[in-house]
């Protein structure tokens, strides 16, 4: 089955949140804003143009380090997969935009960020790089 995989850049729009599934799975959930930003030629100026909002949801690992990475109004990039759902609620229809995440990071265009390893991390072994054949080896 083929997946709508997106890449969507925004600010965090709401504080994550953390909970467990009924089988113990921790999940993070939070909102996402992405604005579109426009160049006006007759006002000589940048314009905020339409905002779309997307429920990021992580989970297992990446759920504990987003809960611990991330904050309200901070600018990311988020990679995952799309989903869009509609619902009904009192009597009215709407679709919402879903990213089940499988990367989070800060944008690093607009500021700086410190990475650090956690002691899981740590403790696995390196992927060993893929040997090449000794014609392609040699100089």
């Amino acid at each position: 089955m083929n997946e709508t995989l997106v890449t969507v850049v925004g600010n965090v729009a709401t504080e994550p949140e953390t909970q467990s599934t009924g089988t113990g799975v921790p999940v993070t959930r939070f909102r996402l804003a992405t604005t579109t930003r426009r160049w006006d030629a007759e006002r000589g100026a940048w314009m905020d143009g339409a905002t779309s909002f997307y429920t990021v949801r992580a989970w297992r690992t990446l759920a504990g380090h987003v809960k611990e990475s991330v904050g309200l109004g901070e600018p990311l990039v988020v990679q995952g997969r799309l989903r869009i759902r509609e619902e009904e609620r009192d009597g009215r229809r709407f679709l919402a935009a879903e990213i089940e995440a499988v990367a989070v990071g800060h944008d690093l265009a607009r500021g700086v960020s410190r990475f650090s390893r956690t002691a899981a991390a740590r403790a696995e072994p390196a992927i060993p790089a893929p040997s090449l054949p000794a014609a392609a080896a040699a100089p």
